[in-house]
């Protein structure tokens, strides 16, 4: 069974990203005057993401790329790491904080995630400044866990604003609701990662392997989770 995941973990994970995907253009009628909407434009972008991320596996399965591989070959755009710090360790974060943004209804909360987004933006910009080589070599645990902080106090807002109002009696019916505890154990169990990331190389293949299954069942539940909330939950107004 392990290796059945292992040697089809990509298969497994686009099919999970690709059933968000269809569920939520299925039922965006549903959602398309609320602020949900956001929230199926970014499944589409996730999934982009992380289907052009994984262009050097697309150059060994797909003979016809090879003129594009050769362009790449020995420059920094080797490795694909650059691409998913950019747009999932930062671009994801940043579309969570303005999600939240829009759906919390507390000023204070807002402008505390409006504050937090300008101060993750100026010191991921200035980090980057200064360590722009590492960028192409290696995650960066810093904007990774300064990510993580922001998504987990999002998530924390939202569940008391939640607590506080009437909502709490319905909250399976909150598409919402879903979203926020998919993100908030999806984060919880890959943001310490990071920490392990030197051992990330043929050196060390069990803690490859084991990186690998931390991400593929993470993943699996969080695209579920989505789904499923797509599919129950019931149309909030703005």
């Amino acid at each position: 069974m392990e290796a059945f995941f292992i040697q089809n973990y990509n298969l497994i994970t686009r099919f999970f990203e690709i059933l968000a995907v269809v569920t939520g253009l299925w039922y965006f009628k549903k959602y398309r005057e609320t602020s949900a909407k956001y929230f199926i434009y970014f499944l589409v972008y996730a999934f982009l993401v992380d289907f052009i991320g994984a262009y050097p596996d697309h150059f060994n399965n797909f003979k016809f790329l090879n003129k594009f591989q050769t362009l790449i070959q020995g420059t920094k755009y080797q490795y694909n790491v650059w691409w998913f710090t950019l747009f999932w360790d930062i671009g994801a974060v940043l579309f969570f904080a303005f999600y939240y943004h829009n759906i919390l209804k507390s000023t204070l909360f807002k402008n505390m995630v409006k504050m937090l987004s300008f101060l993750f933006i100026g010191y991921t910009v200035y980090y980057l400044m200064f360590h722009w080589n590492d960028l192409f070599i290696k995650t960066l645990p810093v904007i990774c866990i300064l990510g993580g902080v922001i998504i987990l106090l999002c998530v924390i807002l939202y569940f008391i604003e939640m607590l506080l109002s009437d909502k709490v009696i319905t909250f399976y019916k909150s598409l919402n609701f879903y979203i926020s505890v998919a993100i908030f154990i999806w984060w919880l169990i890959v943001t310490p990662i990071v920490f392990y990331d030197i051992y990330n190389s043929t050196a060390d293949w069990n803690f490859v392997f084991l990186k690998w299954q931390i991400y593929l069942f993470a993943n699996i539940f969080m695209y579920s989770t989505f789904s499923v909330g797509l599919m129950v939950s019931n149309s909030e107004s703005n």
